[in-house]
This record gives C-alpha cells, structure tokens and sequence, in this order.
C-alpha cells in the first residue's frame, strides 16, 4: 500500500473496504489512515457512521448534496451518517478519517 505514513501507522491492520487504509479501532469509531493511487473513483454510496477527515497530501474531490467540493492538503471536510456521496482522487492522496459509529437505538 502506497501512502508517507510513519512505520507504527503501517503496522496498523489493513482496512478491509473499497479503498486501502491502515484501521485504529477506538470506541465506537474508527480512525482510518487511507491512501488513494491517481484516478481512483468511489461511486456514490452512504454509512452509518459520522466521518471527518482531513487531507494530508494530494486532493479530495468530493460531491454530496448535489454539490462537488475539492477539498486540499491540509484540510478537513465532514460527511453526516446515511447522506449519500462521492469521492475521487485525481492525483495520489492520502488522508486520516475519522468514522464515528451511531448510538445504538436499542430497537
């Protein structure tokens, strides 16, 4: 797997997804070291969980709500639970994501 991150961050487990990633388990989240090869495209889908991240190299073009947003090194973006979206990734990219699980309703 591509990506600059710090040798503790790659002996991290692999995040088994539609993207690579190195995954930190927390309580009810996850933390999500990805990196995304140029010309990568994720389809427009949604989750359950609560997602911030932000760019530590490259740019995330990302359209929800019918609005497409480049989003750049150094930045961070949000994407709320079950709203659905899009990403690509028109040059090599790496991020950190934040994906924090719902409350269970107890239903």
């Amino acid at each position: 797997m591509a990506g600059k991150y710090p040798s503790r961050i790659k002996s991290l487990p692999l995040y088994d997804g539609r993207f690579d990633a190195y995954k930190l388990e927390a309580k009810n989240s996850d933390v999500l070291f990805a990196s995304y090869p140029a010309g990568t495209e994720i389809p427009a889908h949604s989750h359950d969980t609560d997602n911030h991240g932000i760019i530590t190299r490259g740019e995330l073009i990302l359209t929800m709500n019918g609005q497409t947003i480049k989003i750049s090194t150094g930045q961070w973006y949000h994407v709320p639970a079950n709203i659905e979206h899009s990403a690509k990734f028109e040059i090599e990219t790496d991020e950190i994501e934040f994906w924090f699980h719902q409350p269970s309703t107890g239903k």
